[in-house]
């Protein structure tokens, strides 16, 4: 078979894919293979990962006890459309570790996990309107599409769609409210009655929640009988085993669940109380209040499996204290490479999840997470990817799989971009 370069593949793309992409990521790279660590693109050009598949990957590319679990199922059987132990025991894993989960229900994404927990919640509730952050990505449905990145900034709680296709009435349900701001977020419930959740990434994006912020969420929306959505499919077994919601403290009445659940495959939950999942059930609810919900591949037994085997890793002793060490070494990596040549900047996230902001002020929400200079920022990721770090253009993953000559390679390509900035 004819060994084809990268720009081939490229070129290739162009022909059948819009853009030349799947529309997730640059499709200037085209990435070969994983192991551990590291990827390779076409031309054999190894970078150390830190896109780690925008975050599945907390284990590495490969890892050998996911690998052998995976291979053990696949002769068994791909996907059944009915019920698998696998996919039993990852919900009983799940109800285990995460403090709001009662019951879940799988889906194949995390965006379709964020759209059913809205129409949960409203079939729930009996009301309409949704609030969110202006920011804050909830997926790709019509909702979630609603001033996730508007170009100019308008009125709150006024949405704006990020997207054609989106028809006006979609707007007119939707509420916008700015992160870390409680007194907007008391103000737009006691304006509107008709709010059937708020919905959030409790670190949206990599912007932190400033103190009492979550709780104040959660108080506010107990008072005014709303319910309280987590968007976890980032944080989730990322910030902590039990997510967020362990790690800060606060239990939301529904979450969602995606990336790392799965192990590298598609799959994703949404999962809280039990009496708001019985609407999932027409036999305790009626046809009235029925939520229907199905997906050929919800709940596969090949991704259950990655995602039991996955966990199991993640429960042993050490695991968190290991990423956040690693993570807590790259922030004081890029502190130290960008305040020895003087550039102004602010690490934004957490130690499991962050990146940099070439700024002055630390982020406090969507309007204020800006470069002063958005080409400081263009220079700094450009030269990353040319020593070697694979990155997207605003996040930074740690995975458990980087290695001491992996941070020292990571040093010195920061220090290199540094001075190219």
């Amino acid at each position: 078979m004819k060994i084809r370069t990268q720009s081939e593949w490229i070129d290739r793309a162009r022909e059948v894919l819009p853009a030349a992409g799947f529309g997730n990521f640059d499709p200037g790279i085209v990435i070969a293979r994983g192991e551990g660590a590291h990827v390779w693109d076409e031309d054999g050009t190894r970078y150390i990962d830190y896109l780690i598949g925008s975050g599945p990957m907390l284990l590495g590319h490969g890892h050998p006890e996911v690998m052998e679990a995976v291979l053990a199922q696949l002769p068994k059987g791909m996907t059944f459309f009915a019920n698998n132990a696998a996919g039993i025991e990852l919900a009983e894993a799940i109800v285990d570790a995460v403090p709001c989960c009662e019951q879940v229900r799988f889906v194949t994404s995390g965006g379709e996990a964020d759209m059913f927990a809205l129409r949960l919640a409203r079939a729930f509730t009996g009301k309409s309107k949704i609030l969110k952050f202006e920011g804050g990505y909830h997926g790709m449905s019509a909702e979630a599409q609603m001033s996730l990145a508007p170009s100019q900034s308008v009125n709150f709680p006024q949405a704006v769609p990020d997207s054609a296709g989106i028809p006006q009435s979609v707007a007119d349900q939707m509420l916008i409210a700015p992160f870390n701001d409680l007194d907007a977020v008391a103000s737009l419930m006691l304006e509107h009655t008709d709010i059937a959740a708020l919905i959030v990434e409790p670190l949206q994006r990599i912007i932190p929640p400033a103190p009492g912020f979550l709780q104040g969420l959660r108080d506010l929306c107990t008072k005014h009988d709303i319910l309280l959505i987590f968007d976890e499919i980032v944080t989730g077994f990322r910030l902590a085993y039990g997510g967020a919601q362990e790690r800060y403290g606060v239990t939301p009445d529904l979450c969602t669940l995606g990336k790392i659940i799965g192990g590298g495959f598609p799959l994703a939950a949404l999962g809280g109380r039990a009496d708001i999942m019985a609407h999932f059930d027409k036999s305790a609810v009626g046809q009235e209040k029925w939520l229907m919900q199905l997906g050929t591949l919800s709940g596969n037994p090949v991704a259950s499996v990655a995602g039991l085997k996955t966990m199991e890793i993640l429960r042993r002793p050490g695991q968190y204290d290991r990423l956040r060490d690693l993570g807590t070494s790259l922030m004081q990596m890029h502190t130290d490479a960008l305040t020895d040549v003087g550039i102004a900047h602010q690490l934004c996230g957490d130690p499991t999840l962050f990146d940099v902001y070439f700024t002055s002020e630390a982020p406090t929400n969507y309007r204020t997470a800006t470069h002063d200079d958005p080409q400081t920022s263009a220079r700094w990721n450009a030269s990353l990817r040319n020593s070697g770090v694979f990155k997207s253009a605003g996040k930074l993953y740690p995975s458990l799989a980087l290695s001491d000559a992996d941070l020292e390679a990571t040093n010195a390509a920061l220090r290199t971009a540094a001075a190219s900035c």
